[in-house]
């Protein structure tokens, strides 16, 4: 009986040692010592602690860097850089000294960057590993002269601060904890000088701001847009309710203060939902659009319509999707998410047809303005899936003999790939801002085609993302 007991308690003394022991190795916020081998898909330094991998955003290549570890998986850690011991050549001084995104690699210098968002892709075809990936041609990264002040479009949430007054800018990650933003190095001057104006504006007019929390307050959003063609903006004032009291007070005001104001639109979103935009868009002041160019092709710009933030890189975008495309007299090419109609009508002139789509009504209103005020008769726009379009003209007979796609980070839909492999145009071109979905999509889409290069452009320095025009060939 007594050696039973003493069994049992040496099984009980074992057991506790091991659940206890268990939680003295958790290594949940220790700092630890990690050597950066690479950047991963978010601009995050990447490196391994007792074989195991861990995820630190502001490390950079090449450096041993401390870390405070803030999640434990069983295959992964996430950390916080508390210190870099040994710095990477390739780390500058930021402008910025904000924890939010897009800004994720100021720290890194510029032709890195340049570097990065190359290797990024072959990061991504090498997880996916699409038919004859390790041999694809990918072109050095497209850079930009002056890698700031270039997004023609912010959206900062709007929240009370203190003293009665209200704060505009972005939340930390993964948190809705938001940021204030007096200055931010991707956009542009007037923009931010805007915003800090509207703040002030409905302080002095006490229009409330949102607040998460009770689901209460006006004014959820600001979004301000500048065309780079005349340096003119559009407002919009993202609203939980109808009525904004004091808005004709406000605007009145705001043009007066600012005159590059053309035109004030309210966006009404009641629901309490991380999605910026609601349903229904109102017209307050001015005019209901903005005149952008790209070349010597003019756009009209509607509130939600969808247009590429760097105008200045987005001319050489589409100079590369024309060289990739090479249309010829009489070909008809299909536009698929096709926005305001931008890409379609830069290559309208070559085409016999041009056929766009896109979800978004405002912005196929646009689109066919856009034609129409490019003098071109060749060119049709329609609402709805690039999926259900691309099948309903294919069914009509409108077979393209080129094909441009240019979708959401989500990649392309499954029911449009098969479609593009059902009738297989012989011109065909992937404008991605997603390394992984692309990978993913040419998984697929090599059953059919060929690579024959991909070009990395960046559109967004400063941030981890890359955008890339991939040309690829029908397999006889």
């Amino acid at each position: 009986m007594k050696g039973k007991v003493m069994k049992n308690n040496q099984y009980t003394a074992q057991h506790n040692k091991k659940h206890h022991g268990s939680q003295r190795d958790s290594l949940l916020e220790k700092v630890i010592l990690v050597t950066i081998k690479r950047l991963g898909i978010n601009g995050e330094g990447i490196g391994y602690y007792k074989r195991k991998i861990i995820f630190i955003p502001g490390a950079l290549p090449h450096e041993d860097v401390l870390a405070r570890v803030t999640l434990e998986k069983k295959k992964y850690l996430e950390g916080e850089l508390v210190r870099v011991k040994k710095k990477s050549k390739d780390r500058v001084k930021p402008i910025d000294h904000y924890n939010v995104g897009g800004i994720e690699l100021e720290h890194l210098a510029y032709p890195a960057q340049l570097k990065f968002k190359r290797d990024v892709i072959k990061q991504a075809l090498k997880k996916y590993r699409p038919a004859d990936f390790a041999n694809y041609q990918i072109k050095a990264t497209i850079s930009m002269g002056e890698p700031y002040h270039y997004r023609n479009k912010l959206q900062f949430q709007v929240r009370a601060g203190e003293h009665g007054k209200i704060k505009a800018g972005l939340y930390r990650p993964d948190s809705h904890e938001l940021v204030d933003l007096p200055t931010f190095s991707t956009q542009t001057d007037l923009s931010l000088k805007t915003v800090r104006l509207i703040c002030k504006l409905l302080a002095k007019w006490k229009i409330q701001p949102y607040h998460e929390r009770q689901d209460a307050g006006i004014v959820k959003t600001v979004v301000v847009r500048e065309s780079f063609a005349n340096h003119q903006l559009q407002v919009v004032l993202v609203s939980r309710t109808k009525k904004i009291p004091q808005i004709n007070n406000l605007i009145t005001d705001l043009v007066k203060q600012e005159p590059a104001v053309v035109s004030v639109m309210q966006n009404i979103n009641p629901q309490k939902t991380s999605l910026v935009w609601g349903a229904k868009t109102v017209h307050l002041y001015g005019q209901d659009q903005l005149v952008e160019r790209i070349g010597n092709v003019e756009y009209r710009l509607s509130a939600r319509a969808f247009f590429q933030l760097n105008t200045l890189q987005t001319e050489k975008l589409y100079a590369k999707v024309k060289e990739a495309l090479d249309l010829e007299a009489g070909e008809l090419l299909v536009d698929a998410y096709c926005g305001v109609g931008t890409i379609g009508i830069f290559l309208a002139q070559e085409a016999r047809g041009v056929y766009g789509m896109d979800v978004t009504p405002e912005a196929i209103v646009d689109a066919r303005q856009n034609a129409q005020l490019a003098g071109l008769t060749n060119a049709h726009y329609e609402v709805g899936t690039a999926q259900d379009w691309f099948a309903k003209w294919t069914s009509q007979g409108i077979i393209p003999d080129a094909l441009v796609v240019d979708p959401p980070r989500t990649g392309l839909d499954d029911k449009l790939i098969a479609t593009i492999l059902k009738y297989r145009p012989a011109k065909f071109v992937y404008v991605s801002c997603n390394p992984s979905t692309l990978a993913a999509d040419l998984v697929l889409l090599t059953k059919a085609y060929t690579v024959e290069y991909i070009q990395p452009l960046d559109m967004f320095p400063q941030t981890a993302r890359s955008e890339a025009v991939v040309k690829l060939k029908l397999k006889k």
